[in-house]
């Protein structure tokens, strides 16, 4: 059994061959015959280069813009969609809860209520130890 090769053509030949058809009114079937092609050759490189051309031309185009816009719209509302479960789950967890044992105390749960009165008006230069660097037992 003998293998056909496959014939190359170079891009000027088939867009010369497609010239024929469209600008020279040769039908498909007669060009294809006088340059010793299959006829369904010449029709794929004709529908190609109609092709090539409604893409380049810009009517083809939009369809491309339009099913890339279509996919960013669709992947911004998954973002949008994200972004509130996010939203929600941190206000979940920023909620006050009780602290646990490790966690600093609250300044509230740790001064009682006189001492915090007097937490919140400057101190006296007499009440500040200043050369341990500690706060008067007084206020603790």
């Amino acid at each position: 059994m003998t293998e056909k090769t496959r014939r190359k053509y170079s891009r000027e030949f088939k867009e010369e061959a497609v010239k024929l058809v469209t600008s020279q009114g040769y039908k498909i079937s007669e060009a294809a015959r006088n340059l010793g092609i299959h006829a369904n050759v010449l029709g794929r490189w004709k529908r190609e280069m109609e092709r090539h051309e409604a893409d380049s031309s810009g009517n083809g185009g939009t369809q491309v813009l339009e099913a890339e816009l279509k996919k960013l719209r669709r992947e911004n509302e998954h973002l949008r969609m994200e972004r509130e479960i996010l939203k929600k789950a941190a206000a979940f967890f920023a909620k006050e809860s009780p602290p646990s044992p490790g966690s600093p105390e609250l300044p509230s749960q740790r001064f009682p209520a006189g001492n915090r009165d007097r937490l919140s008006k400057p101190l006296a230069p007499d009440l500040f130890c200043h050369y341990c660097w500690s706060w008067p037992s007084s206020l603790l």
